[in-house]
């Protein structure tokens, strides 16, 4: 099954928390993570921002303050989020998730470390779209 290795957890419980935003998410190996909205943001599996391959992923700016206005299962397997910006293209599967709350440390450190390297502040607003026309955002 797409996005679920066999053997591997599933969530037992999954809360919107819209006041800190952030998703409290229990899984059947007993972990629990409490992962931010803003982090799921950046992170978003869609190709709006991981691109098309390796090397086009777009650094996404100005989502502290995203919320989650709507979360749609997805088969057995995964959840699709909205997003307050309009983004609503990311398929989660439960291994993304259970990868984004297990890692989010380093995943804060390699955001924090783009940022800086593209010389761009955390909430600046994102730029304009380019005349990008795959047809897939």
């Amino acid at each position: 099954m797409a996005g679920l290795k066999s053997g591997a957890p599933t969530p037992q419980d999954i809360t919107v928390h819209s006041q800190s935003r952030v998703l409290e998410i229990t899984f059947s190996d007993g972990a629990a993570f409490r992962i931010p909205f803003e982090l799921m943001r950046v992170y978003s599996p869609s190709a709006e921002v991981q691109g098309h391959g390796a090397g086009q992923e777009v650094l996404q700016t100005g989502k502290r303050e995203v919320d989650l206005v709507a979360l749609e299962p997805v088969g057995n397997y995964a959840v699709q989020p909205s997003f307050s910006d309009g983004h609503n293209t990311g398929i989660f599967s439960w291994d993304y998730l259970y990868f984004l709350g297990s890692q989010q440390d380093k995943l804060w450190a390699d955001y924090t470390e783009r940022l800086r390297a593209a010389g761009v502040d955390r909430d600046a607003p994102m730029p304009p779209k380019g005349g990008h026309a795959c047809g897939s955002h």
